[in-house]
């Protein structure tokens, strides 16, 4: 039987039985185009005209599908059956907001896992731009309406770089509920919880405010419930934005630096240079490169002046330090302008009012648990890179 002739049989029987209307559905047909004529399945035989291409049809009420069986004892069943599929993996029954798993669904490790633990997803909150040191992340609670109950999420923070073993360099993890909430971390790091666009849904936050500028980060996050049981791994990999730089001032020691380069340069006169040089930042001993070459080249470009007037090695000592800015911050830093700023962005600062028992932690539930939060203010500087001034 062709979809649109079910339909249509369908339809006359909802139009004969006005007294007995079937609870929950209501059905509209239209016809909207054809089907090609290059399908050979949608021709009729006997008939020129062509079938009409079903659509999907409107849903203007939504109802649980047990709803529109009759039968109590056939309604109970299925009802019974659907919250099993749908909440327990149909491998347990739906007790209040817990599942009882048949005996069927235990782990090698004794524990029952017909209650699925989903995997939280991490990302970058989009309140807080990331700056050279302060970065901002956030996820939804994974906790649901029914079955496992979430009782912690760790999170593990680290540099990765050339010069770091990743498998050996395990970084550093956090507990939300024991380290964050606690209070025991470091004023670096701090813990927030808000409400999304559902006041049933949470929404967990930490920000790290001491991080190194230009630095590749990896962030990996995964839940805890409380049987102990972890979900999988949601990772966040990013660089934090490039160092701050003073271009006025990057361009004052350049002027300080030719002038102590021209002419006769005394010992005092190239300790002074050195001792210059060593003491700026890598990111800024870059830009004062860049304006000495921008504005002395013709003189002689900055490497060959040190190398000359300091000599081969105090000029490799200083020159050797430029390696440490990375490719991307290195083509920022060649910038016609470079003008700077500070950001004020508000934050979650969240604490417990709870001291969670010692050796109790998986049978505590997170969400359940009573915290207080206040808003506080993060200063952000960055440097704004153009070819001209004001953009």
């Amino acid at each position: 039987m062709p979809f649109i002739t079910y339909l249509s049989g369908l339809l006359t029987a909802q139009m004969l039985s006005d007294d007995q209307l079937i609870s929950g559905v209501e059905i509209r047909c239209e016809e909207k185009g054809r089907c090609p004529s290059t399908c050979h399945l949608c021709r009729r035989p006997g008939k020129e005209q062509l079938s009409p291409t079903p659509v999907l049809l409107e849903i203007n009420r939504v109802v649980p599908l047990y709803t529109l069986i009759q039968d109590n004892g056939t309604k109970e069943a299925f009802k019974s059956a659907l919250m099993s599929s749908y909440w327990c993996s149909g491998k347990g029954d739906v007790i209040d907001d817990w599942c009882r798993c048949d005996l069927s669904a235990f782990d090698a490790s004794g524990l029952p896992n017909c209650s699925p633990l989903p995997q939280p997803v991490l990302r970058l909150s989009p309140a807080v731009e990331p700056s050279s040191t302060v970065v901002s992340l956030e996820w939804v609670d994974v906790q649901p309406a029914i079955g496992t109950k979430v009782s912690d999420y760790i999170l593990q923070h680290k540099k990765v770089d050339e010069y770091t073993d990743t498998d050996l360099y395990t970084g550093e993890f956090l507990s939300f509920a024991d380290d964050l909430l606690s209070g025991l971390g470091t004023s670096c790091v701090a813990a927030g919880r808000s409400h999304g666009e559902v006041p049933e849904v949470s929404i967990y936050s930490v920000i790290f405010k001491c991080l190194e500028p230009d630095g590749l980060y990896k962030f990996t996050l995964y839940a805890v419930d409380t049987r102990g049981r972890h979900s999988e791994l949601s990772t966040v990999t990013l660089r934090t934005a490039c160092p701050l730089v003073d271009d006025n001032k990057a361009e004052e020691i350049a002027d300080k630096i030719y002038n102590l380069y021209n002419g006769y340069t005394s010992g005092k006169e190239q300790q002074t240079a050195y001792n210059t040089l060593m003491e700026v930042s890598a990111s800024m001993l870059f830009r004062v490169q860049h304006h000495y070459d921008s504005h002395y080249e013709k003189f002689g470009d900055f490497v060959w002046r040190s190398e000359d007037e300091l000599g081969p090695r105090k000029a490799h000592l200083i020159l050797r330090r430029l390696e440490k800015v990375s490719s991307h911050c290195s083509s920022l830093l060649r910038s016609a302008y470079i003008q700077s700023r500070v950001d004020t962005v508000p934050y979650l600062f969240c604490r417990s009012e709870e001291v969670r028992p010692v050796g109790m932690v998986w049978y505590s539930v997170l969400k359940d648990t009573k915290i207080t939060c206040e808003e506080k203010m993060v200063s952000m500087a960055r440097n704004t890179y153009g070819e001209s001034k004001g953009r």
